[in-house]
Order: structure tokens, then C-alpha cells, then sequence
């Protein structure tokens, strides 16, 4: 997940869980305001029951015609009258009309109340666990008690409230040894609270598809701005990252200090400018000490360049000057003529070998057998292999393309290497093989090794460890120089004292042996034109 992902990601997590907070407060604010609605509604259907039975008793109840929906109550001492008329009127006490009232308030659907006692009268009114445990708290204090819990499908507030015996009730309750101010019972209030629920519940969802909205709003504004403010300068400088050096930074118009963006962007502008000069200041110091390591090879190798030409030299105008001495005598110049011979020859070997470490001549490519051409530069050292056991392991066996005469001078190069580092004799292991499309040849000697230093060393030109007049120094430059122009390299591995392994890799090339098998048929075609 890339920046601006993890940014949007955590700027919506923490709205989400802000607006999570505030949505369960505000959830539980009207939850509360709603079920406090719920409460007064209790109460004042409470207020009213208690307001109309304590009518009923200060006028000692109430006389209806005696029907048969007004039967007359048989806990009562005089349940009935009769009138003058004969009309039979019965008595309703507040119990009764609280009763009643109860009933038509179920049937209408706003809930329910009775009145109930820890010692009732009528049987029927005795307390339900919660109007039990409401009546043992009011004989301790309490003034009021409040519960919500499930009735069959519906929940439904309860609330019930202390009957305090008063002197208009001592008419019908005096008798069960009430006196004034005693708790008598309890008036029992239960309201369906559906409604309340269904409320809460809509507007639940509500502030829910708000807050949802909130959150997506917010998100999309903190993307764009985000995308703005930050994803677009953080693009356009890793634009300028990836084109560095290749295409320098453009210099901002923005203030310095205007943002952090803008700083990182004015800093990196600052960078590439000291880059760029120090780039151009190494490149001067590269070439000054380029000129100078090209002087210093320069003189190097005019320096071995004069070492091995003045011995011949000095030893053919020896000759030459006596020879001029006595231009007379024949023995001398018979004597002396092959030694400026052999001066003159071991002067162009020296040349010539410079020559080719310097010049670039064209490779001749065609089919060529490694393994045939290591056998024969071997069969033409034979004469330096004489106190040296050689170990072959020749695996190639196949043709590829390549300059014969290159490899040649390879092989020969590192062979007459090994044998002058084995001057009292010892093994030499040669073997070749192919792997991944690269031919592999290995030369490891028992000679005496070199150290780490001489190893630096060995493949620049005229350096050699052996005496005055055994080599030139140029055998592994020419080596090293052959083996790179093949497209290959060489490695080197010594210990001082075991002796001495050369790696040497080049690449195995056979498209010369397809165009010479194409070029067959053709060349067969043109022989016998009558086919």
C-alpha cells in the first residue's frame, strides 16, 4: 500500500472511530430522552389514577345502577343500595373503579395499573416479583421504583409508586388496622414501550446514514486535498528523482518555507546542484589522474621498453666496435655476426610482442577445436615439459568458433607461465569444459606461487618476476589483452609456496557452424547444375 492509501486509510479510521463515539452518545442521549418520555408518561398516569380515586373516597365512593356489566363487589360491607324507587344502585370503591379503568385502558392499548398490597384483600391483587420487591423497598424509604423488562412480545415500562393511607380511606380500610400516613400498598403503572423502541430504532438509522455519509464525505475531500497538497509534489519530485542526472530539477517558484513538502522539494533541487558540481569536479580530478596514470604507464613502459632493448644492444656496438677495430680479421666478424644475429632477432621478438599487446588486428573466426589446439601448443612445448608430469582432463570436445591463433598464444602464454615457475619440475593440471554456455579452461601448477602483491601485478606490461634475458614481461598483458578482445576473462589465484591456477572464460560461439552447413548444399547445387 503506497502512502496516500495508508494516509486515506488512517484519516478514515480515525473519523470512523470519532464519529462512532459520537454516534453512541448521541444514540444514548435519545435513548434516554425517550424512555424519560416513556417515564413521565408513567408518572402522570400515576398522578391522575391516584387524583381520581382520591376523589372517589372523599365522596365515599360511587352508586351505579346495578346491571349486568356493574355487579356489585362482595368485599365491601354494603356492596349496595336501594333507592325509594326500588332501583338497586352498587357501590364502587377506588380499588374497583381502579380496576375497571384498568381494563379499558388495555383494551385501548395504553397500558395497564392495579393497585396491590404484601396483605390484599382480594386475592387478585397480590404482587407480581417486581410490585413484591417495590413494596418491600417503600417500607424502607423509597419513593418510587422503575423497570423496563419483556412482556410476551413486547418490552414495557414498569413503575410503581407507594398508597399512603389518608383519612377518606379509613372508611373502607379502617377496619384492617390502617391509621393515617400508613403504606397501605402500591399503585402499579405498566406502559408498552414499542413505540419508544420504534423510535430509537429509527433514529438510529438515521444518524447511522449520517455518519456513514460524514465519513465518505470527509474521505473524498481528505483524498483531494491530499492529492493536491501532497500525492501531486511527492510525484512530481520522484519524477525528478528518476530523471536525475539525465534531466536536471527546474527550480521552484514556490516560497522556501511555504510547506514541508516544498522545503523537501527546494533541498533536493539544493542536492542535485552539489551533486552535479561534485560530479563535474570528480570528472576533472578522473582525467587529470587519468593523464596522469597514462603518463606514468607511458614512462613504465619506456622504461622496459629501453631495459630490453639496451642489453642486445649494448652487446651488439661491443661487437660492432671491435669488429671496426679489425675489419681485417674474418675470424672475428664469423664470431661475432650471429651474435648480432640473435641481438637483432630477440630485439624484434620484443617489438613484435609490443606490438601485439598494443595493436587491435582483426580476428579471424572459424571452426576451431580447443582441445586439439591445447594438445598441440603441449606437443610443441615438449622440450620445457621434460621434468613436468602433465595432468589432462579435456572435456569440451566439440567445435566452436573462435581465432585459433588467439587461443594459441593464450595456451602457450600460460603454459611457458607455469613451466618457468617450475624450474625443478613439479604437476601441471589442464582442463576444459562447458558450462552455461562458456568453455571453461583451468592451468594449475606446483610452482612457487606468488603473493597477494605480485598478483596486482602480473598482467601489466614488461612486470616479471624472472632473471635478465628469461622474458619480456608482456606474455600475460598479451594474455589478459586476447582473452578480453574474445569477449571472455581471465582470473588468477596463488599461495605463495603451492603454486599458481589460471581461470580462463570465453563465451562458446557456433554460428559459423550453421552458415557452413547452409553454405554446403549451395556450394554442392553449383558443382552439379544439372540436378
Amino acid at each position: 500500500m503506497n502512502l496516500k492509501g495508508k494516509f486515506i486509510l488512517a484519516v478514515t479510521a480515525i473519523l470512523t472511530l470519532s464519529y462512532s463515539g459520537i454516534l453512541l452518545y448521541t444514540a444514548h442521549l435519545q435513548n434516554r430522552l425517550i424512555l424519560g418520555q416513556a417515564e413521565q408518561q408513567a408518572k402522570m398516569l400515576h398522578r391522575q389514577i391516584i387524583l381520581t380515586r382520591q376523589w372517589i373516597a372523599d365522596h365515599q365512593g360511587l352508586f351505579l345502577l346495578q346491571s349486568q356489566v356493574t355487579p356489585s363487589n362482595a368485599f365491601l360491607e354494603e356492596p349496595f343500595l336501594t333507592t325509594t324507587s326500588g332501583q338497586v344502585l352498587v357501590k364502587r370503591n377506588p380499588a374497583m373503579v381502579t380496576r375497571e379503568l384498568s381494563e379499558y385502558a388495555t383494551q385501548s392499548g395504553m397500558g395497564w395499573f392495579r393497585v396491590t398490597s404484601l396483605h390484599p384483600v382480594n386475592p387478585a391483587n397480590s404482587p407480581d416479583p417486581f410490585e413484591h420487591k417495590s413494596l418491600k423497598s417503600f417500607q424502607q424509604g423509597a419513593k418510587e421504583q422503575l423497570l423496563i423488562e419483556q412482556s410476551g412480545n413486547n418490552r414495557v415500562l414498569r413503575y410503581a409508586a407507594p398508597l399512603v393511607t389518608e383519612s377518606s380511606c379509613l372508611g373502607c380500610h379502617g377496619e384492617h388496622g390502617y391509621t393515617p400516613g400508613d403504606i397501605r400498598g402500591a399503585l402499579s403503572v405498566t406502559i408498552p414501550i414499542g413505540w419508544a423502541e420504534a423510535a430509537i430504532s429509527r433514529n438510529n438509522r438515521i444518524i447511522l446514514l449520517l455518519g456513514v455519509f460524514s465519513v465518505l464525505v470527509v474521505a473524498i475531500v481528505m483524498l483531494l486535498l491530499f492529492n493536491r497538497l501532497v500525492g501531486a509534489p511527492i510525484s512530481r519530485l520522484a519524477e525528478a528523482m528518476a530523471a536525475f542526472p539525465d534531466t536536471p530539477p527546474t527550480p521552484l517558484e514556490s516560497p522556501r518555507n511555504s510547506d514541508e513538502i516544498s522545503r523537501l522539494t527546494h533541498t533536493f533541487t539544493d542536492l542535485c546542484q552539489r551533486l552535479a558540481d561534485s560530479q563535474r569536479s570528480l570528472t576533472a580530478a578522473s582525467e587529470q589522474g587519468f593523464r596522469s596514470e597514462k603518463l606514468a604507464a607511458l614512462g613504465h613502459l619506456t622504461a622496459g621498453v629501453a631495459h630490453e632493448i639496451n642489453n642486445p644492444l649494448a652487446g651488439m656496438l661491443n661487437c660492432v666496435n671491435l669488429m671496426q677495430q679489425e675489419p681485417t680479421n674474418r675470424e672475428l666478424h664469423q664470431r661475432y655476426l650471429p651474435l648480432l644475429h640473435k641481438g637483432l632477432k630477440r630485439i624484434e621478438s620484443i617489438m613484435r610482442q609490443l606490438l601485439n599487446y598494443g595493436r587491435v588486428a582483426h580476428l579471424r573466426i572459424h571452426e576451431v577445436e580447443i582441445d586439439t589446439v591445447i594438445l598441440d601448443c603441449l606437443e610443441l612445448l615438449g622440450h620445457r615439459l621434460r621434468n613436468i608430469v602433465v595432468n589432462l582432463d579435456l572435456r569440451f570436445n566439440s567445435l566452436c568458433c573462435i581465432d585459433s591463433e588467439a587461443i594459441k598464444q593464450v595456451v602457450m602464454n600460460i603454459a611457458l607461465n607455469a613451466t618457468q615457475a617450475m624450474p625443478n619440475g613439479g604437476c601441471l593440471d589442464i582442463s576444459s569444459r562447458e558450462e552455461k554456455g562458456v568453455v571453461v579452461l583451468t592451468f594449475a601448477d606446483t610452482g612457487i606461487g606468488m603473493s597477494s602483491e605480485l598478483l596486482d601485478r602480473i598482467f601489466d606490461p614488461f612486470f616479471t618476476t624472472k632473471e635478465v634475458g628469461e622474458g619480456t614481461g608482456l606474455g600475460l598483458a598479451v594474455t589478459q589483452s586476447l582473452v578480453q578482445r574474445l569477449g571472455g576473462r581471465i582470473e588468477v589465484t596463488s599461495i605463495p609456496g603451492q603454486g599458481t591456477t589460471f581461470v580462463v572464460e570465453l563465451p562458446v560461439d557456433r554460428q559459423c557452424l550453421q552458415r557452413n552447413q547452409n553454405e554446403e548444399p549451395k556450394n554442392a547445387d553449383e558443382k552439379n547444375p544439372a540436378r
